[in-house]
């Protein structure tokens, strides 16, 4: 097997480790594209670890984040990008210490863009460290929730756009990224205030972040409503139709989904939208 299918396989496995709400639907789509998602997916993921990571402090991960996302503008160097996570090499996971290949792994056509938008989140993570991520208004969680989720709708439309022509509406892209990460906070947001942080903006309930995630996940629907292509059809609505029914069992008091929940869920759109 050749160095590039390896890493290709090995960009699958990483996938599945890292997100399940991606690995379920990415399998639906054609090989060239299925390449280009990966690889974009595991970008944002690398430097979205380094964003989370409990143990590094916020100094070093607005370095790392800084100089990641000048690294990203230029031709890729594999050596330097060593270089500079070396002293963090024992905190770092395994997705963020491999990010060269997963830009080695995009099809080169696609390549630039996929950078670019990965290096405009590392920038915009940067900089919610060093506001040490204080939301304060409904404007403070649209920034920030732009940066770590709506630039992944944003990107998956230009990977759309370039494989076959779709067009869709990049400010709905922006709320199909944002409503999934808001039903992922709503999930977390007790953990979250159990280690003191909180990304509600001050006064909100819960129930107001019901409402951001709902309001957020109607422009999702609205989003998948003109693709044409099934299989990129399929993508986009096995985690729109996860997050809708997520938010039903947290609602009811239940933490997730079942296993069987899911898979029925998947089988349930696989008929409506006849595909294997």
């Amino acid at each position: 097997m050749s160095k590039t299918a390896n890493l290709q396989k090995e960009s699958m496995v990483m996938l599945k480790e890292t997100s399940r709400t991606f690995f379920i639907p990415i399998n639906f789509l054609e090989p060239t594209l299925k390449k280009a998602v990966a690889s974009a997916y595991l970008c944002m993921r690398a430097i979205d670890e380094i964003e989370d990571h409990p143990e590094l402090e916020d100094g070093a991960k607005q370095k790392l984040l800084l100089e990641i996302s000048k690294m990203l503008k230029t031709t890729f160097d594999r050596d330097a990008y060593q270089a500079l996570i070396s002293p963090y090499l024992h905190l770092l996971p395994p997705v963020s210490q491999r990010l060269a290949d997963w830009i080695s792994v995009c099809p080169p056509e696609i390549v630039e863009k996929v950078k670019d938008s990965t290096a405009v989140m590392s920038a915009g993570m940067a900089k919610w460290v060093e506001k040490k991520w204080v939301i304060e208004t409904k404007e403070d969680l649209d920034d920030y929730t732009y940066y770590v989720a709506g630039l992944v709708g944003t990107m998956l439309s230009d990977l759309w756009k370039w494989y076959d022509n779709t067009d869709t509406d990049p400010e709905l892209a922006i709320g199909f990224g944002r409503g999934l990460q808001a039903v992922n906070m709503l999930r977390n947001f007790d953990e979250d205030l159990e280690r003191g942080v909180s990304f509600v903006p001050k006064g909100w309930t819960r129930d107001d972040m019901y409402h951001y995630a709902n309001e957020n996940l109607a422009q999702a629907d609205l989003y998948v409503k003109p693709i044409k292509n099934k299989r990129i059809l399929m993508f986009c609505k096995v985690p729109l139709a996860l997050a809708h029914s997520t938010l039903k069992a947290l609602k009811s008091g239940k933490e997730k989904m079942s296993r069987q929940e899911v898979e029925n869920i998947v089988d349930q759109l696989k008929q409506e939208e006849q595909i294997n």
